[in-house]
């Protein structure tokens, strides 16, 4: 047992806890497949070199079992998932063969962590996960392979498991891939499904052929010209934070009717999206900032619409693909021009920059785009410059809080999780474990536009709390 002290206390913070970590091992795959490479996709390429996370949190077991036997019970069915996906127990290096870096599926493993903190999950202050995730209930910043995971007991004997992947393996629709497929191989020993990295359907085309349209959507990266959030360096207001928050059914009703006009109803993720861009740019006008910029992104899953006329095969196929596809169009407006717009009006904004990513042949453009730029580093265009910008991902239709079910109980709750050193912002909508009509937002933003919103619409978006969740 290692016992090493794995955080400090939140001096003065209301849950302040420690936890320690009780082991650390490797998990490879149960079968490894032969050593070999897999090149990044075109897609992969406009992803930066950054983390991701997930949390995952459950009541005490119900089928009576230790916390010993569990976490037994995990890393075996951890490395039979493995051997279903090969890239995940690999690494990113760099392939002299063919002069850039690759995926090395060489089964060098994955880190597992055990651990053991002193506060019930009902304690947790899941509102603020820069107090009580970051550094605690998460890996810290991967340090071998692109893949770690930790496993903490709670003392209310409750579960909390904590995954840190990187970004340019998976986007939040593969993450549940393999997050599903764990829970699938720890339940009944079979996934659902069974994933798919073959590269052939995401070449780029001959000739290579794009519309300039593309060039709104993505750009060369300059690192000088990062937005690296110069507003950060100007006041600690500015810093960017974590934050959950829940959002009502009837709330989420309310601002689609605001947002619809002439009887044309949207959807409530541009009615939420809408409400988002016109909040942040009054907090940025109410801070002084009306010449400033403020740009929106909406992530944009692409795996159905290449897919599109290409036959059941094809679906299957992309349904099941593990790795990046998606596209990033974007809004951008200044501040006083979001003010005086009524909800309605910024939602057919959003619909305007949203229908250039709609059909099959913006995915392909996309891809035919990136094949002529190699080798330099790409960026969602957003995020080129030193705008106020921030993303939107829609992740109510994974499985996070339906089906991560990995046999000792249904999910408490279920994020994902931004690591501290991450600096571009960004929000992601995803469903409620307790109300199928509700909402859980996540976001990664500047302190002082989270504030602005909790001041002005606390009504609409409420801190998460441990009475919404019934913990």
């Amino acid at each position: 047992m290692l016992n090493t002290f794995l955080s400090i206390k939140n001096m003065g913070f209301e849950d302040s806890f420690t936890v320690n970590m009780t082991d650390k091992i490797v998990v490879c795959a149960h079968e490894p497949c032969k050593d070999h490479w897999l090149p990044f996709t075109n897609f992969d390429l406009l992803v930066p070199p950054f983390d991701v996370g997930s949390t995952f949190f459950y009541k005490k077991p119900s089928n009576g079992r230790g916390f010993l036997d569990i976490v037994d019970t995990l890393k075996e069915s951890l490395s039979r998932t493995l051997t279903l996906y090969p890239p995940m127990a690999g690494e990113i290096a760099w392939n002299g063969a063919v002069l850039e870096n690759q995926i090395h599926c060489n089964n060098q493993g994955v880190d597992f962590i055990e651990a053991v903190a002193d506060v019930e999950l009902k304690e947790l202050n899941l509102y603020n996960p820069d107090e009580c995730i970051e550094g605690k209930l998460m890996p810290k910043k991967l340090l071998r392979g692109v893949l770690a995971i930790q496993v903490t007991k709670l003392k209310c004997e409750g579960i909390v498991i904590g995954v840190m992947v990187d970004h340019r393996m998976v986007d939040g629709y593969s993450a549940n891939m393999f997050i599903s497929s764990w829970a699938d191989m720890t339940r009944s020993k079979a996934s659902s499904m069974i994933p798919s990295f073959g590269r052939s359907y995401l070449t780029p085309r001959s000739p290579i052929v794009y519309s300039p349209l593309i060039d709104n959507v993505f750009a060369p990266f300059q690192p000088e010209s990062n937005h690296d959030n110069d507003l950060c360096k100007e006041d600690d207001q500015y810093i960017l934070v974590n934050r959950i928050y829940y959002v009502k059914g009837e709330q989420l009703k309310m601002l689609q009717s605001l947002a619809s006009k002439n009887g044309c109803r949207t959807s409530k993720l541009v009615a939420f999206t809408s409400f988002l861009w016109k909040e942040v740019a009054l907090s940025m006008e109410d801070s002084g900032k009306n010449n400033e910029t403020c740009n929106v992104v909406v992530t944009v899953d692409g795996r159905r619409r290449l897919s599109e006329g290409e036959g059941k095969e094809k679906e299957r196929l992309m349904a099941s693909y593990f790795g990046n596809v998606l596209s990033m169009p974007y809004g951008s407006k200044k501040p006083k021009e979001l003010k005086e717009m009524t909800l309605s009006n910024v939602a057919i904004e959003v619909l305007e920059f949203l229908k250039t990513a709609t059909t099959k042949e913006h995915f392909l453009d996309i891809i035919d785009w990136v094949e002529k730029q190699k080798p330099q580093p790409l960026i969602s265009k957003a995020f080129a410059g030193k705008d106020m910008s921030f993303s939107i991902s829609a992740g109510q239709r994974f499985e996070t809080m339906d089906k991560i079910d990995f046999g000792w109980g249904k999910l408490a709750f279920g994020s994902c999780h931004a690591p501290a050193e991450r600096k571009d912002c960004f929000v992601m909508t995803m469903g409620s474990p307790i109300n199928n009509e509700d909402w859980v937002v996540y976001a990664h933003m500047p302190k002082k536009h989270m504030e602005y919103i909790e001041t002005h619409d606390g009504h609409v978006i409420k801190p998460l709390n441990a009475d919404y969740l019934n913990i």
